[in-house]
């Protein structure tokens, strides 16, 4: 069995990027329902990881100022 880096030590790229793995595995339906259910909830946990690496970059920049440095939130 590999072992699976936690989902906190990813970067967005490394976590999507493993994340559309799991979606072409899950998609070639040759595992048993026990691993499917497993690569689901990996692929669920990196899909919300994701979005909040999204979020948070969408929050710095709609932070950053005309002149380039973060201001801060009101």
């Amino acid at each position: 069995m590999v072992k699976e880096t936690a989902i906190k030590d990813l970067n967005y790229e490394k976590a999507f990027e493993e994340m559309t793995a799991i979606v072409a595995r899950l998609e070639e339906d040759n595992q048993s329902l026990e691993e499917a259910v497993k690569l689901f909830e990996r692929g669920q946990a990196l899909a919300k990881y994701c979005v909040e690496l999204l979020d948070q970059a969408d929050l710095k920049v709609q932070q950053l100022s005309e002149d380039g440095e973060l201001s801060e939130l009101e």
